[in-house]
């Protein structure tokens, strides 16, 4: 029997506000644990939350990014269990009347187009963390993440693969870093997944028995718990067993995931309208001034620079993939206005040292503008091309060094002087005999030899072109 996966996504975002949810305290991330707290956060007996108005204005960018209606009269409500996460024993959230509804975001996979639907976001404050030490046998909880500002974005049931679950998760975090509501580091918790999946005969209209994985927060991860967790489940049913509906975590150094709890419905958590909270009411002025505050969109950004800069698509994918390098691409281009030459840079050179030194393009710390300047250089002949990229461009990486002024301090600066060439080369060809009675004899491939051992002995400083044109004149003289 072939089976069909059908599954739905709840993505956790926690927002880049400075302050929390409810109160004053920093959402900065780290920090020893327990001191980014207050009594509001932690909920002591007598305080009262106060909304965070950037809150609702990144919910709003959100959903308009995501082509969803805006609730204009959206309120809070009480979402209430006894876990030992948030000490309060309630989560304020959004169950009846969420900020955005109805939306979608449009994906493609192996150059198939289709539309995602986004069944709602909802505001709420996120959890603390605990952190389980297996030397003393005991759970420890970490309070500074409680009260920090998600957004939940709830997705229809509409993926079948895992691919279209990553290519999802891919243009989703694109979106929320190009509008700048989040950095989306997945690492430090700032984007999370939970899926929901469940199984079913193809052709078979009914969904099967969903259960739910929780957290997970890599892309890796997610796809291969959705191979597993979809390869559970057809076992089960193939052996006559029944899919029991529940939470389960996802180990991904075991390759398999376990039960935690049954899956609770809304009845389970007894919400009821938070009472400390006034209702929101959001002005079609509100609205259209966000509207109008929105960047330009990783799609519309890629349409533009294949139009504009004529750029190979695969260039472009990759680039306004992330917005780092956008940054990157645009204020380099600024500089030396040769965008083609600026996106071979960044394809091969700068994503080759960030491989290299494993480092997140998020996390390349450089001056974009200086990406510019040293292609400026390498095009009027102040430097070579080789030295710029294995040595200036490497130093710009690591420690962020002005080009210009690296070259002067390093005597990095291109050789073009003619007598100095051509005594190089000279004593290049006097120096290997065997290889110009090779090239004598018609050999050509001797003259590349030839060429690299010149520019070795001018320590990969000189100017190519003057390099090759005396080197054809001093062999023509043989």
């Amino acid at each position: 029997m072939e089976f069909e996966t059908v599954m739905g996504l709840e993505v956790h975002v926690e927002l880049s506000t400075k302050t929390k949810i409810f109160c004053s305290c920093t959402t900065e991330f780290g920090g020893d644990p327990n001191t980014h707290v207050c009594e509001v956060c932690t909920g002591m007996p007598g305080t009262l939350p106060v909304l965070n108005e950037q809150v609702v204005e990144y919910a709003i960018r959100t959903g308009l990014a995501t082509n969803c209606e805006i609730t204009q009269y959206n309120k809070f409500d009480r979402k209430n269990y006894f876990y030992p996460d948030l000490p309060k024993a309630y989560q304020v959230s959004q169950l009846y009347l969420p900020i955005c509804r109805n939306g979608h975001i449009d994906i493609e996979v192996n150059g198939v187009k289709k539309s995602i639907g986004i069944h709602e976001i909802h505001m709420e404050e996120d959890a603390g963390k605990l952190i389980h030490d297996p030397w003393d046998d005991c759970t420890l909880v970490d309070y500074n993440r409680c009260g920090v500002p998600l957004l939940e974005i709830v997705s229809e049931p509409d993926f079948r693969s895992g691919e279209e679950v990553i290519a999802y998760l891919t243009k989703l975090k694109q979106i929320l870093q190009y509008i700048d509501v989040s950095d989306c580091k997945m690492e430090q918790g700032s984007m999370r997944a939970d899926v929901n999946l469940s199984v079913r005969p193809f052709g078979q209209d009914e969904y099967g028995t969903r259960t739910e994985m929780k957290n997970i927060n890599s892309f890796k991860a997610i796809a291969r718990a959705i191979e597993g967790e979809r390869a559970r489940q057809i076992e089960l049913i193939t052996e006559g067993k029944k899919v029991v509906q529940e939470t389960r975590r996802w180990d991904d150094n075991k390759g398999s995931s376990f039960a935690m709890r049954s899956k609770e419905n809304a009845q389970d958590y007894r919400y009821f309208p938070e009472p400390d909270l006034v209702p929101i009411e959001i002005s079609d002025e509100w609205i259209e001034r966000v509207r109008k505050s929105l960047p330009e969109l990783p799609t519309e950004k890629k349409e533009r620079y294949m139009k504009e800069y004529k750029l190979p698509e695969y260039d472009v994918d990759i680039i306004t993939g992330t917005k780092a390098l956008v940054k990157i691409f645009e204020e380099a281009n600024a500089v030396c206005n040769n965008p083609k030459e600026v996106s071979n840079w960044i394809m091969v050179e700068v994503l080759r040292l960030a491989s290299e030194t494993n480092t997140d393009p998020d996390d390349i710390s450089f001056d974009p503008k200086n990406l510019g300047v040293l292609i400026n250089l390498v095009k009027n002949g102040v430097v070579n091309r080789n030295t710029a990229k294995e040595e200036v461009l490497a130093k710009m990486f690591s420690d962020n060094v002005e080009p210009e002024q690296y070259i002067k301090d390093n005597n990095l600066q291109m050789v073009s002087d003619d007598s100095l060439v051509r005594d190089i080369v000279t004593s290049v060809i006097a120096a290997n005999p065997n290889s110009i009675e090779q090239y004598k004899e018609g050999n050509e491939k001797v003259v590349k030899f030839l060429m690299g051992q010149s520019m070795k002995q001018l320590k990969g400083k000189a100017n190519p072109a003057v390099v090759t044109k005396v080197l054809e004149e001093e062999l023509a003289k043989l």
